[in-house]
């Protein structure tokens, strides 16, 4: 609930979300830290547990990477994707660790199941999609549009260590590999 001001025959409240100049600040890191506006670059780093506020679907469109962290705390962390065309993601399961998504721009199909030999769970997702992956479910996304797969993902627990950057999904095959991830 927000309060009206300056209406006739006097204030009143309404119900629903509040709504946000178009100059909205985004902090990031500590207080020092220098104020961010929508249309302004934002330095893509891990900002793990410092208070933090950004436009998640404007700094997921920014991203360049397939994968960096930009948020990564003792109990969750937040990464930004972005799958070339035709890429995906990888077929993968996190034994302990419950996934969301949120697509910001593209299309492409999810798929999970019990085991990596069936798949029985298929959608197409686009813009603004949102996908679930409990713990133990195994699961991919792959890029079925003709521009990048823009977005972001939580992880709770946290999946990567912090600072994670990987360029390309080479590079992040390879440091799995290496962590034994």
């Amino acid at each position: 609930m927000y309060f009206v001001p300056y209406t006739y025959p006097g204030p009143y409240y309404v119900a629903g979300p509040m709504p946000i100049p178009r100059n909205y600040p985004m902090y990031g890191g500590n207080s020092n830290d220098s104020t961010l506006y929508r249309n302004e670059y934002l330095h893509l780093t891990d900002y793990g547990n410092n208070p933090f506020v950004t436009n998640i679907e404007h700094t997921s469109m920014q991203n360049q990477t397939f994968r960096t962290a930009l948020w990564t705390g003792e109990h969750f962390q937040v990464t930004l994707m972005s799958i070339g065309v035709g890429e995906d993601i990888g077929l993968e399961v996190h034994p302990n660790t419950d996934q969301f998504l949120r697509v910001e721009a593209g299309q492409g199909l999810v798929q999970m199941g019990d085991t990596e030999h069936q798949l029985d769970f298929e959608r197409s997702v686009s813009d603004d999609d949102a996908i679930i992956v409990p713990a133990g479910k195994w699961h991919n996304l792959t890029n079925t549009g003709n521009t990048p797969l823009k977005l972001y993902t939580i992880y709770a627990p946290p999946e990567h260590p912090f600072g994670t950057v990987h360029r390309t999904k080479a590079e992040a095959l390879a440091a799995e590999e290496h962590h034994h991830h």
